[in-house]
């Protein structure tokens, strides 16, 4: 499977709040990717609409078009996902070792058919991401574990999944997913203890309730889950919540280079302390039903802020690199704390190189001095939500700028450069 080694050029506004305009957000990619999984759990066809045009929703795609799964596309934002001929259970390895969310698939998966295999999910180089919930989880739920040359292989001990009490050691967004997934075709009742409360996790248990799944206490940090039969899925499609990070990123990249920014098709709701803490920074913000709209401050203020991320409802990890590249912009000294991953400060040495005045104290603590003129450089973007950094420190840095590694970009962000230039940004795409 090739990789596409297109990049991006990008003309730095030297600082300069140039950019105005609409710009719209996106169908969640974290929403769509369980969202596509959990199709499994039915027995009819499942139509999703507001599904991003991204490459992590092709790859998944293809894993589940391996597994004998039809899928077939109605619009450029819709899909219909037919589960009725998934008949093979072992993930394609070359898949599943680029794409984190294929370990999603194991709950419904194991659920439907009491057996799975796959190699070490993939992804994003931003840490350490170990199986051992899942392995432990599925172990209550009456599944032996085995590894073999790298190939993991859950088999249920009496041909279908047990309900069980499992309590996450740590709140992860992919275990609550997985289990309360394989929860639903499970043989009795499973509880889930310490599960993430992101909306991205609350809108598919919604949509599995509508659709016939017992599950109780949505939105609260236990889920109970009475196991039953195969799903029945509505004839109106279940629309993909707006992508909040997307959102959440726009908006950073406003409050850097805009002079006035509307973000449309987004819920404010979700990115509530992203919005306050720009606030906090001085900006002037608006929000409404579904769109924000900034600018800068009556006084032009310019005032620090500190980030901790935090699990939803707190600060996200997927926003830390882009409110970063706002802290070399604003006045003073601010620090950085990243909770969630060990590796997801290494993209602070790029910023260095562009002129920032950071410094790493550990691999989970920066402190950021600002204002800093950043200077374009040509830099790889090392995983999605960095490469957005980049690309909205290329927009704020002075001359010319080349993002190389489009595809991470392209993994969580469709037609970025599209989109970017109908508000301002000199921004093309090279064909690698």
């Amino acid at each position: 499977m090739a990789i596409n080694k297109d990049y991006f050029v990008i003309e730095g506004l030297a600082g300069a709040r140039k950019l105005r305009g609409k710009i719209s957000v996106n169908g969640s990619k974290n929403a769509a990717l369980p969202a596509m999984a959990a199709s499994l759990l039915f027995d009819n066809p499942v139509t999703l609409t507001n599904v991003p045009a991204i490459e992590d929703i092709k790859r998944m795609g293809e894993l589940l078009k391996s597994l004998k799964t039809k899928v077939s596309h109605q619009g450029k934002h819709s899909l219909i996902i037919d589960p009725r001929s998934t008949k093979k259970t072992a993930f394609n390895e070359e898949i599943s070792k680029r794409l984190r969310a294929s370990i999603v698939l194991l709950g419904p998966v194991l659920g439907r058919f009491g057996e799975a295999s796959l190699p070490h999910p993939g992804g994003c180089v931003i840490g350490a991401r170990p199986i051992d919930l899942f392995i432990e989880g599925f172990d209550k739920m009456g599944v032996n574990f085995s590894e073999k040359d790298g190939l993991y292989t859950f088999k249920t001990r009496g041909g279908k999944l047990s309900g069980a009490d499992i309590t996450f050691k740590i709140v992860s967004v992919t275990a609550t997913e997985t289990f309360l997934m394989a929860a639903v075709l499970a043989k009795g009742t499973t509880v889930l203890r310490n599960v993430a409360l992101e909306p991205e996790v609350t809108s598919v248990a919604e949509w599995l309730m509508r659709c016939g799944a017992k599950i109780s206490g949505i939105g609260t940090s236990t889920l109970t889950i009475e196991g039953g039969e195969l799903l029945q899925a509505p004839t109106l499609p279940f629309p993909i919540i707006p992508d909040r990070i997307e959102a959440g990123s726009f908006l950073i990249l406003g409050a850097i280079s805009a002079s006035r920014l509307t973000i449309e098709k987004c819920n404010p709701e979700h990115i509530i302390v992203t919005i306050e803490l720009l606030r906090e920074a001085g900006l002037d913000i608006e929000t409404g039903p579904d769109f924000i709209k900034i600018k800068p401050g009556k006084e032009n203020q310019c005032r620090t802020i500190s980030i901790r991320t935090h699990e939803y409802p707190g600060f996200p990890t997927d926003l830390q690199a882009p409110l970063t590249v706002f802290m070399t912009q604003s006045c003073g000294e601010g620090a950085v704390f990243e909770t969630i991953f060990e590796g997801r400060l290494n993209y602070t040495e790029i910023l260095i190189k562009m002129g920032a005045d950071l410094k790493m104290w550990d691999a989970h603590h920066v402190t950021v001095k600002g204002p800093t003129k950043l200077s374009g450089k040509e830099v790889e973007s090392p995983d999605i939500r960095a490469g957005l950094a980049f690309i909205i420190a290329a927009i704020a840095a002075e001359g010319q700028s080349i993002i190389r590694n489009a595809y991470y970009i392209d993994r969580g962000y469709e037609h970025i450069e599209r989109r970017l230039r109908k508000i301002g940004v000199n921004i093309r795409r090279v064909a690698g």
